[in-house]
């Protein structure tokens, strides 16, 4: 019934299924896992053995077959949270690691909304001036849980040291951008409008396909470009359309 959330929550597929079937059977034998879930009863004790060691089920000993109970199902809660905060531990060395020595020359692709968040990501990352042209408005796309914008939102207005957007000129239908925006920007001219994107900071250019106003497409992708020389370049060629673009 639940397999799925079970297993974004670290359970292997097998591990979540007996475990669910366990939490439904109340107590139960190897047969009768067996029997309802459909897996192998030599993949069972193997499964078992490994729940019993994350203590998500434990054993009831009889006088001819174990049989098995499941841990309350508070303490898959217990495991995220003692998961999180190994990870909150180690993050500040990953993020050493990954900072220590910056590429200076690099290409890559991001794809779809998991890619998208991941271009985010560096964004928001990144202490220098950010230029954007062709915005869209694409980190409230559905798809993107509002938390991970709040978080984004809070990460730009501690970070950003200048910001200069070009709208597509859809947007100017869509939303209420002297509310919603922080910077100077301004709007191309209404017979511009694409359903590209490129966006300049630090050493990036990063040039999107398939986004559209309001809404990055599940099937989008994100091309990457790291280079001093080359996001200089696309710097000034912003410059040039910025002050031949109409000021708000």
């Amino acid at each position: 019934m639940f397999l799925k959330e079970l297993q974004e929550i670290w359970l292997s597929k097998n591990e979540a299924k007996i475990y669910e079937t366990v939490l439904e059977l109340w107590e139960c034998s190897v047969s009768d896992i067996a029997k309802k879930s459909g897996i192998h009863r030599r993949n069972i004790y193997d499964t078992i053995t490994r729940l019993s060691e994350k203590w998500v089920i434990f054993s009831i000993f009889g006088w001819k077959e174990n049989s098995y109970a499941a841990a309350e199902p508070q303490k898959l809660r217990e495991m995220l949270h003692e998961k999180q905060q190994t990870f909150e531990k180690i993050l500040p060395y990953l993020d050493d690691m990954r900072n220590k020595q910056p590429p200076t020359e690099a290409a890559f692709i991001y794809k779809w909304i998991e890619g998208y968040k991941n271009y985010m990501r560096d964004l928001a990352n990144v202490a220098e001036d950010c230029y954007f042209l062709g915005a869209k408005w694409n980190w409230l796309t559905p798809g993107v849980s509002s938390e991970f914008q709040k978080t984004f939102e809070r990460m730009m207005e501690l970070k950003w040291k200048k910001t200069q957007i070009i709208f597509d000129p859809r947007v100017r239908e869509r939303l209420d951008i002297q509310e919603t925006t922080n910077g100077e920007f301004r709007f191309l001219p209404e017979w511009y409008e694409t359903p590209g994107v490129v966006d300049v900071f630090w050493d990036h250019v990063v040039t999107f396909k398939s986004a559209w106003v309001w809404n990055f497409w599940e099937d989008g992708t994100i091309f990457v470009m790291v280079n001093p020389q080359l996001a200089e370049s696309y710097r000034m060629w912003f410059k040039f359309i910025w002050d031949n673009c109409k000021e708000v």
